[in-house]
């Protein structure tokens, strides 16, 4: 039977926003991402990392420093006794780089294509699910695949949500302080 799962944005509300993180050491948790992870974890909630990564349509890493960048999160995340349940990443960019890599594809958030992917993977619920990112694009990826929606304030959301949440395509299902928040919120009163 399909299960209800998380999908998390990487960076910004996993870990710090530094921009194009083209290097593991580059790569830090924001602080709470451990315990609302753990929390998670021992309920059983299948936790799912989406993540656009263009850096690497740009030219500006390798799939390899991806690769490595992504291996880097579940070593730390290991060590603070979480854990990803799965994690997908696009690397394509729709006007930058060379194709194959520049291409108008369906897993680049906003479009819901990383999600529909990892719920076939996994027998996911996408309609009881939830998508919890930064970025207007979360948002709305999380929407078009059916789940409900929870807007993080760090990274880019706090100034995405006080100076342009009107022209949001979507409101969020919920608004929270960070992952923490947003795990509150999916695990009481938003239910999963």
């Amino acid at each position: 039977m399909a299960r209800p799962a998380v999908f998390l944005d990487r960076d910004g509300t996993l870990t710090e926003e530094v921009g194009y993180v083209n290097h593991p050491a580059r790569l830090r948790l924001l602080p709470g991402t451990a315990e609302a992870l753990r929390r998670l974890n021992r309920a059983a909630i299948p936790v799912v990392m989406v993540t656009n990564q263009s850096g690497v349509a740009r030219g500006y890493f390798t799939e390899e420093v991806l690769a490595a960048v992504n291996g880097e999160l579940v070593d730390q995340l290991k060590r603070v006794g979480a854990h990803l349940d799965a994690a997908y990443s696009c690397p394509h960019h729709p006007a930058e780089g060379v194709p194959p890599l520049r291409a108008d594809c369906e897993c680049r958030k906003p479009k819901p294509g990383l999600l529909v992917r990892a719920a076939g993977d996994l027998d996911l619920d996408l309609a009881r699910s939830w998508m919890v990112g930064d970025k207007p694009s979360d948002i709305l990826a999380g929407h078009h695949a059916g789940a409900r929606t929870v807007l993080v304030l760090t990274g880019y959301g706090l100034g995405e949500w006080e100076y342009r949440r009107a022209g949001f395509p979507v409101q969020p299902d919920h608004v929270a302080q960070d992952l923490s928040g947003a795990v509150d919120w999916i695990m009481g009163a938003g239910g999963t």
